[in-house]
């Protein structure tokens, strides 16, 4: 019945706000050794970093991420809304039966035999003895037995489309918890990918400080003996205790950090903290070649963040017209039939059969203004949903823009510690030469060595950015989310 009514929807119907679009995201470079293509972002985009260790880890954690299980079972929950909700465009059926018995004192007169029908199933003795208070003829109290069965059907026709309105609003809300669990899915795999390299770069960052140690350690030693056969002085001896100080002082905080970031895995991937994580190293992965940058246009249709808010607005046009529905008449039938009898085999009888049918129209006529305040907040809180809408599609392009200036510093940054590397090990063959033909000492040939340990970290810490960032862009781009589903 209430799809005769299905184009008589009360409120504004839900139109996508006009969007200005740029053109382009940014006018940067990619990195070196990269491309910018417009292709498609695959579902598993962090399998470009060839890391066999780190997908498996993405795929386990899917399953085992508490945060994965809660945002699904909120999804459901929505879904189940939705489904309710459309169970009001049928009727409603119910069904009753009351049987009783029930004692009725004789002094209330009420226990003639054949009262309401009952014949001779009312107990009744006449003659109460005066052992009991009364006197000849009296009658006894009265007990009898009653069954009431009916079905009731109700129907509240939508009219106005108000349900239809309240339908439309689950639905986006069910949307919006299916964008969200989306998102959950893509940061997720960013966060595990991040805290990853974030994991090798800090090994590498560790292994390298403790050849600094090393190296400052043998430095000393040689410092000490030169001291003791006055080649040098106490103040150059105190200097080269105090770089071994500061070598050494750079290492527990990259210890720290190191297992800090390790706890963070073991959570994101659903491993006991006392589980078993495996290792990474800065070697083992591979820079994907080309970088995927889709059109501008596509990005509002690719990331679930702005998918989401574009929901929230929907269910917000949609409240409005629910609001403005509750000011209007509401229409309503409802029919009861059924029997009534002493004998549940009588109920039926024509004599114990009963029906009612009753039609309802309701109209608010003063309430106060609180039906009218509520379309009006409503109607304000439709406004603040485009504003919010329009600030998340901005927030995406330029959290795009932002990582597209990252990866472009990322190319200066990573161009200048391969510099400075290369230099260092120039200098370092060089010394090393002059050392074995005795032009250099021992001490020139440690600091070339610390000197090339110094840009080898630069030159890791470089790398990791651009690792990140690299990912960053596909999380950015949408993360290929509507491709999960397709395996």
């Amino acid at each position: 019945m209430a799809m005769l009514f299905a184009g008589c929807a009360v409120g504004p119907d839900y139109q996508r706000p006009a969007l200005d679009l740029p053109q382009a995201y940014a006018d940067a470079p990619p990195a070196a050794g990269q491309r910018y293509t417009q292709q498609d972002i695959q579902r598993d985009w962090w399998t470009l970093f060839q890391s066999p260790v780190l997908n498996a880890l993405i795929e386990q954690a899917w399953t085992a991420n508490p945060g994965i299980e809660a945002a699904t079972a909120v999804l459901r929950a929505a879904q189940e809304n939705v489904y309710a909700q459309q169970g009001y465009f049928y009727p409603s059926v119910q069904a009753g039966y009351s049987p009783s018995r029930t004692k009725l004192a004789g002094n209330q007169g009420g226990n003639s035999p054949g009262v309401q029908g009952n014949g001779s199933v009312i107990s009744t003795t006449q003659n109460t003895p005066a052992s009991e208070g009364g006197s000849a003829p009296f009658n006894a109290p009265v007990i009898y037995n009653f069954h009431t069965a009916q079905l009731t059907v109700g129907y509240t026709a939508d009219v106005l489309g108000a349900n239809r309105r309240l339908v439309e609003s689950a639905q986006a809300q069910q949307q919006v918890q299916r964008f969200q669990l989306e998102a959950a899915y893509i940061t997720l795999a960013s966060n595990i990918v991040a805290a990853a390299f974030q994991d090798a770069l800090l090994r590498r960052q560790i292994a390298l400080v403790q050849e600094t140690i090393k190296a400052n350690q043998d430095a000393l030693a040689l410092t000490q003996r030169q001291l003791k056969a006055s080649y040098i002085s106490r103040l150059e001896f105190a200097g080269q205790q105090g770089a071994l100080a500061q070598a050494r002082q750079l290492l527990p905080p990259l210890q720290k950090q190191l297992e800090q970031n390790r706890d963070l895995l073991r959570v994101l991937a659903g491993i006991r903290s006392d589980g078993t994580l495996p290792a990474f190293e800065l070697d083992t992965f591979r820079l994907p070649q080309e970088l995927p940058l889709t059109l501008p246009s596509q990005l509002v249709e690719q990331r679930p963040d702005v998918r989401a808010a574009e929901e929230q607005l929907r269910s917000a046009s949609a409240d409005v017209g629910i609001a403005r529905a509750a000011r209007l008449p509401q229409f309503s039938i409802t029919g009861t039939a059924g029997g009534a009898a002493s004998q549940f085999g009588q109920m039926f009888w024509n004599s114990g059969k009963f029906f009612e049918l009753t039609a309802s129209v309701t109209q608010s006529l003063f309430d106060g203004g609180t039906l009218k305040h509520r379309e009006a907040a409503a109607n304000e809180t439709l406004r603040g949903a485009v504003a919010s809408y329009r600030s998340t599609v901005a927030g995406a392009f330029q959290n795009v823009a932002d990582v597209l200036h990252a990866i472009d510093s990322d190319t200066a940054a990573l161009r200048s510690a391969e510099e400075a590397s290369v230099a260092a090990q120039e200098a370092l063959a060089l010394t090393e030469r002059q050392h074995a033909k005795g032009y250099q000492d021992r001490l020139a040939l440690i600091a070339a060595e610390q000197n090339v340990r110094q840009a080898s970290m630069a030159l890791a810490q470089a790398h990791a950015s651009q690792l990140g960032d690299s990912a960053a862009l596909f999380q950015a781009l949408g993360g290929g989310w509507w491709h999960r589903n397709e395996q």
